[in-house]
């Protein structure tokens, strides 16, 4: 069990790490709800077809059927708001920047757990680690070399769309009880770009997007969409919501990484900072401090 936690953590981590590359370069031609329209569509498409080839027409539609409202529900708290609010938010913001704000999704999903589950409560060592979270969101927005109103509304964009992401993980843990998880992805996806498309009609290209555009928008829909919620969604049956966010410790380095290297985006210290308070908020607020010394209890002799 601890092996296929690290490879689906491992392999989420690069994945999405490298999707926000992706979306920077799709976003110069493609605005972003018509870019996150085709993601989607293209996704939930491509995840259908798995389904019938893996279990025939007529239990793929059935079991699509079944997933109904819940994949509904999950397509737009998973998918089409946070994907929209991410790609807006990259307009503005660099990619590294991106995934560092976006990094506070085990922030959220520790404020949200104890409200959508009366058993959880919010312990005090949880509420000071969300509170050094969002001190490192305020680092990471404030202490650059260069602020302006549009670097800030990015910025927060992305940091909502990490709200809904935490919703989307907690939602998609409950519904996994009565579906499969390539099932509940297909519908999610579907889900979202019907809810989409009237936007993503408005926001049409005005002009032929280049190929590294194209490309991008491919490998995001590919790799980042249909590769990655296939993985998610096996992450989370086998080891729930709040492990499997804690991807956000991976996560951020990575698309740091792609960024300086392949787009020459700046490593300020104002984003290391940043991150440094996050995740330590995250280890706090997600309980991973508590859990690792309950471990070292156990184990001393």
């Amino acid at each position: 069990m601890t092996r296929s936690y690290a490879f689906l953590i491992g392999s989420l981590a690069a994945i999405w790490g490298a999707s926000y590359l992706f979306i920077k370069v799709a976003v110069r031609d493609f605005p972003p709800a018509a870019m996150i329209e085709i993601r989607l569509a293209g996704a939930g498409i491509l995840l259908a077809g798995f389904l019938v080839l893996t279990l025939g027409r007529r239990a793929a539609f059935s079991e699509l059927k079944a997933a109904g409202w819940a994949g509904f529900a999950i397509g737009i708290v998973n998918g089409a708001i946070p994907f929209t609010l991410i790609a807006w938010g990259e307009q503005h913001i660099d990619s590294g920047i991106a995934a560092v704000a976006n990094s506070t999704v085990p922030i959220f999903n520790a404020l949200l757990v104890p409200w959508l589950l009366p058993t959880e409560r919010l312990s005090r060592r949880r509420l000071v680690g969300v509170l050094i979270g969002f001190a490192g969101v305020t680092v990471l927005t404030l202490g650059q070399p260069a602020v302006g109103w549009w670097f800030v509304a990015g910025t927060m964009a992305v940091v909502v769309a990490s709200l809904s992401y935490a919703f989307g993980g907690i939602l998609a843990q409950h519904s996994l009880g009565s579906a499969r998880g390539p099932t509940l992805a297909a519908a999610s996806m579907l889900g979202g770009a019907v809810v989409l498309l009237p936007l993503a009609l408005l926001d049409l290209p005005d002009h032929a997007p280049g190929w590294k555009s194209v490309a991008s928008l491919a490998a995001l829909t590919l790799a980042g969409t249909v590769l990655a919620q296939l993985i998610l969604f096996r992450a989370i049956r086998l080891h729930g919501s709040a492990r499997t966010s804690l991807v956000t410790y991976l996560m951020p380095p990575a698309a740091l990484v792609y960024g300086a290297v392949l787009l020459g985006e700046p490593v300020t210290v104002a984003s290391l900072g940043g991150l440094a308070l996050i995740l330590a908020g995250v280890a706090l607020g997600s309980g991973v401090v508590g859990l690792a010394r309950r471990r070292a209890a156990v184990q001393e002799p």
